[in-house]
């Protein structure tokens, strides 16, 4: 591939951080990915000359800082193909964005004794808004399984649609797993049945190409710090006329038109569902880090990952006792292992000492632990920053910590 990887790496100053002494090996990218420092700058040069709370005010700082947030919002609407910057809501992230829609469309419109599906593989953040909204209106929650090696029972999925489905909510890309679901499929089966869906896609926004119009989505919701930007900037996508027929989630300042004692009229989208003041700061900054991904190209990033996950994979292979949880084809760039009887925690806590950031635990995703019938894995996960070199270290310190055993 044509994309040089030591010039990227040099965007990223905390890549030459050490944990003790050794040099830092960051595999934890689908937990977070690091910054590019035009981002970090972005953010300083921000607070130095443009901090004045966006919309409403008319002195120069504060027009400014509302050009700034505002051209973030036609980025983001660039980026993923929406109609329009109407439909592109901003959050504190991914989690924020599926309550807002559990809360808004959920409790306007679901009764008892509707239904909801989602799958097994879900993070917490697309299960519990969805347990809190059954709390409060009685609904059940369907739950589509997978086989052994990740992969969606489509044919389960479908057979579970009924009279009574009101909505399905599911991730693009699986963040234990890698799995990436054929969401155009399973966006076009539940619209034949009349049912409106929301994609988890904070795993795939920042290795696939989104495109909201060509995948028919009704809304779509993904974070920032996963893409290379600041962390507590979401988005939601949300479809205009669903939108708008949605009630305001929080009430405040921004979202509304006019407030009185007897009756408050609210704000046209997409400031109806941006009550307070947003994070006009990283807001801004996420721009930049649309900027970095698009300049690296995001067919760049995504063979660089998979050719990292075809080789650590093949190396992780050759050792006894390794069980990889996760083998779709197509798979992104995400390992979740065990090692025999090895407690993931020792071996995360281990990996550490040799300068190996590696997450470890059940990832936000309990129900699919229990599916498999473990407790959590080990988890490695690739950013177009990360070298094979980086993968040989990472071999090597395995085995050392494993032989410990």
């Amino acid at each position: 591939m044509t994309t040089d990887i030591k010039k990227i790496r040099e965007e990223f100053p905390i890549l030459n951080s050490r944990i003790g002494d050794r040099p830092l090996v960051y595999f934890d990218n689908t937990a977070t990915s690091q910054t590019p420092q035009e981002v970090v700058e972005s953010i300083a040069h921000l607070y130095e000359h443009t901090k004045a709370n966006v919309h409403r005010g008319v002195h120069t700082l504060s027009q400014e800082a509302t050009d700034l947030q505002e051209h973030t919002r036609r980025r983001v609407c660039e980026y993923i193909n929406a109609s329009g910057i109407e439909e592109i809501i901003f959050t504190r992230g991914t989690t924020e964005a599926i309550n807002l829609v559990a809360a808004s469309y959920g409790g306007a419109f679901f009764r008892d004794g509707d239904e909801v599906i989602l799958t097994v593989m879900e993070h917490h953040a697309n299960i519990v808004p969805w347990q809190l909204l059954q709390a409060r209106h009685n609904i059940r929650l369907r739950v589509v399984d997978i086989d052994d090696e990740g992969n969606l029972d489509i044919e389960q999925y479908k057979s579970l649609f009924n009279e009574r489905t009101v909505f399905a909510s599911f991730c693009h890309i699986s963040n234990v797993l890698g799995t990436v679901n054929p969401v155009k499929e399973m966006i076009a089966f539940a619209h034949s049945k009349g049912v409106p869906v929301l994609v988890d896609g904070a795993q795939a926004s920042p290795h696939l190409k989104i495109d909201v119009r060509d995948l028919d989505a009704d809304f779509y919701a993904f974070s920032s710090h996963k893409m290379y930007g600041p962390t507590g900037v979401g988005v939601l996508y949300g479809r205009r006329e669903l939108l708008e027929k949605m009630p305001p989630w929080q009430g405040g300042g921004e979202m509304i038109k006019h407030v009185s004692f007897e009756k408050t009229t609210f704000a046209d989208l997409p400031f109806k569902f941006e009550a307070g003041t947003p994070d006009f700061i990283d807001i801004a900054a996420f721009a930049k880090a649309l900027d970095f991904i698009e300049k690296t190209g995001l067919d760049n990033i995504r063979a660089h990952e998979e050719d990292l996950l075809e080789y650590c994979t093949a190396e992780m292979m050759k050792i006894p006792g390794m069980r990889i949880f996760g083998t779709a084809p197509g798979k992104a760039a995400v390992i979740s292992f065990l090692v025999g009887d090895i407690h993931p925690y020792d071996l995360g806590l281990l990996l550490d000492k040799m300068g190996i950031a590696v997450r470890t635990g059940h990832h936000c995703a309990q129900p699919l632990m229990d599916r498999f019938g473990i407790p959590g894995t080990v988890r490695a996960s690739f950013a177009v920053y990360n070298t094979r070199e980086e993968v040989d270290t990472f071999i090597t310190a395995l085995k050392r910590v494993i032989s410990m055993f």
